[in-house]
């Protein structure tokens, strides 16, 4: 789950993770990934609970900014591509997901 608007780079661990349940409404326990941005889109946070402790990620693009969702408030849940293709820099808004046809029935 990626977060609609900026966040203060100075948080860590426990800032962000209070942000997660104040901000977003989530359970930052919950073992979903929650993507934090930066004021010039070219660094991101990741915070995780992972079943014993909480993580924190950080990447920081050298050349490029991260393509962020045009969300006004909340935030926004991502596959797990697309979250492979926001850390690579990549615009994964304009992937197009091809519709998958459910089967009728087993054999």
């Amino acid at each position: 789950m990626i977060a609609s608007k900026p966040v203060d780079f100075r948080k860590g661990i426990n800032g962000l993770a209070a942000l997660v349940s104040t901000a977003l409404g989530a359970n930052p326990y919950s073992g979903d990934i929650y993507v934090f941005r930066s004021k010039r889109n070219d660094r991101l946070k990741m915070v995780v609970w992972d079943g014993s402790g909480m993580v924190l990620l950080t990447k920081v693009l050298e050349d490029r900014r991260f393509i962020w969702p045009a969300v006004h408030a909340g935030a926004v849940r991502l596959s797990a591509s697309e979250l492979a293709l926001l850390l690579d820099g990549l615009d994964w808004t304009r992937v197009e997901k091809k519709p998958v046809k459910r089967p009728a029935k087993t054999a």
